[in-house]
């Protein structure tokens, strides 16, 4: 639930709707290693030398 609120508030700043249209960022990282496969995700919004991200 909180991942979908975070996904509806970065759309939401991604459209424009207060202003110039932000665009929103995804990172993804797979590594392995001896302990097995590991993965992290983050999205986020940056507007000029400012950005917002969550780890999910």
């Amino acid at each position: 639930m909180k991942v979908a609120a975070v996904l509806a508030l970065i759309t939401l700043a991604g459209c424009g709707a207060d202003g110039d249209p932000i665009r929103p960022t995804l990172n993804t990282t797979i590594s392995a290693g001896s302990g097995g496969v590991h993965t992290s995700t983050s999205v986020g919004v940056k507007s000029g030398p400012v950005t917002v991200s969550v780890g999910l």
